[in-house]
């Protein structure tokens, strides 16, 4: 009797893990919020993973590097237009996912975790004002009121990176879009997940 070959179609894409991760993360930390801020916080997590997506300036050479958040902050100030928005972005961003994913390791630095959470949480206020009449400005500003919240929840994702059942799944995606690990892929396909931008097919025994 020949096995019948079952060919199961994966749509369990990076986002939408990342977005089940922040759902049961702001469901745990018990969290009174909107689905705009979750898909939000998903994102962030997505454009994160990518360790170079949190530089960006260019050194000497091709090296990559980033200024100070106090820098950041300031060269935000005096810009203007659609360049104010994306620093002032990216200032609460990277402060928001720093201060969430790596926050244990800013105990033992110089500057600590409240640095990161009052730049982040100064620069959604700022992003919020700026585009007030922008769907979005309503997300920036429940981040700004809420920072410490967010950056909870995102403890309690990395936190779950360390425990055996999602350690595999968030360092594998980690591995795989730092460094484009042919291993990292093949073992985030086996275990029936999407690859960024990729549809694809397992077959099933």
């Amino acid at each position: 009797m020949s096995e019948k070959r079952e060919v199961l179609e994966i749509s369990l894409s990076p986002s939408v893990f990342f977005l089940e991760m922040v759902n049961e993360a702001i469901s745990q930390r018990n969290i009174n919020t909107y689905p705009a801020v979750n898909s939000y916080l998903a994102k962030l997590l997505e454009k994160y993973i990518v360790a170079d997506n949190l530089f960006d300036e260019k050194g000497e050479g091709t090296k990559r590097t980033q200024g100070t958040l106090a820098e950041l902050y300031l060269r935000a100030s005096v810009a203007e237009g659609a360049q104010k928005i994306e620093m002032l972005r990216r200032l609460g961003e990277t402060s928001l996912y720093i201060s969430g994913y790596f926050g244990e390791s800013l105990q033992r630095k110089i500057v600590d975790v409240d640095y990161y959470v009052n730049m982040g949480g100064t620069a959604y206020a700022a992003l919020s004002g700026y585009v007030n009449e922008n769907p979005s400005a309503k997300v920036f500003k429940e981040i700004s009121e809420k920072f410490v919240m967010f950056v909870d929840v995102l403890g309690y994702i990395s936190g779950k990176a360390t425990d055996g059942s999602n350690q595999s799944i968030l360092r594998l995606y980690e591995k795989y879009m730092r460094t484009g690990s042919e291993l990292a892929r093949d073992q985030i396909l086996e275990k029936g997940l999407a690859l960024p931008g990729a549809a694809y097919k397992f077959s099933k025994q």
